[in-house]
């Protein structure tokens, strides 16, 4: 009940703008629980069995790799098992990239959202400070010779409430949006890192070199 009361009286206080600004940390708070649910049921993050399914693969243990890639939940399974039974070739490495980087895109939907509220909320909150200012040196013009200076200090302090709200509001967003930036990144590496894996053979191939003979790596 106290927070609701205090929310009423800064909205009082900063008008319309702080209203809108409240509305933003709402959809910032609903757009994060969304995405840690999202990355919490993709796997995000957990990878352990796949690499381990990666790493038989790499050593020629074909079946080893089968039976742990059962196992794994994590959402890149699925492209690593079509990589695997499917004859190799360019057409599925391209397919497989386009998969992957649609998988990715999914996991990064709502940071447009997250990143226009980290961008727009100080810029709100600044245009709130200035109409309040502009208010209180109207309510001075209009005192005329008889101005309170506690009639300027009052309507500048009220005008600076939609400043701190902006900032309250813009940090946060910033912090979570660059967390989960990086989280996807990783992901994006992991996932380049994996297809590799299975697309190359296992075998070491000779290099050939300028002269046109071969040296074993």
């Amino acid at each position: 009940m106290n927070t609701m009361n205090g929310l009423r009286d800064v909205v009082a206080l900063g008008g319309p703008v702080v209203a809108i600004l409240l509305v933003m940390s709402v959809l910032t708070v609903a757009v994060t629980i969304y995405k840690l649910w999202q990355f919490a049921a993709s796997g995000v993050g957990r990878h352990k069995v796949l690499s381990g399914a990666l790493a038989a693969w790499d050593a020629g243990d074909e079946s080893g790799a089968r039976t742990q890639l059962v196992k794994s939940r994590s959402y890149l399974a699925p492209l690593v098992e079509t990589a695997i039974k499917m004859p190799k070739s360019q057409a599925l490495s391209d397919r497989l990239d386009a998969e992957a980087g649609l998988a990715l895109a999914r996991l990064e939907r709502g940071f447009r959202l997250l990143d226009t509220i980290a961008q727009l909320a100080p810029l709100l909150g600044l245009f709130g400070t200035v109409l309040g200012m502009i208010k209180a040196f109207q309510s001075l013009q209009t005192a005329g010779a008889s101005v309170d200076p506690s009639l300027l200090a009052g309507g500048i302090w009220v005008a600076l409430v939609t400043t701190a709200v902006g900032l309250a509001v813009a940090m946060p967003t910033s912090m979570v949006l660059s967390w989960l930036e990086s989280r996807t990144a990783r992901e994006r590496v992991f996932a380049d890192k994996a297809l590799r894996t299975v697309l190359m053979p296992h075998e070491t191939s000779p290099l050939t070199l300028g002269d046109g003979t071969e040296e074993h790596a």
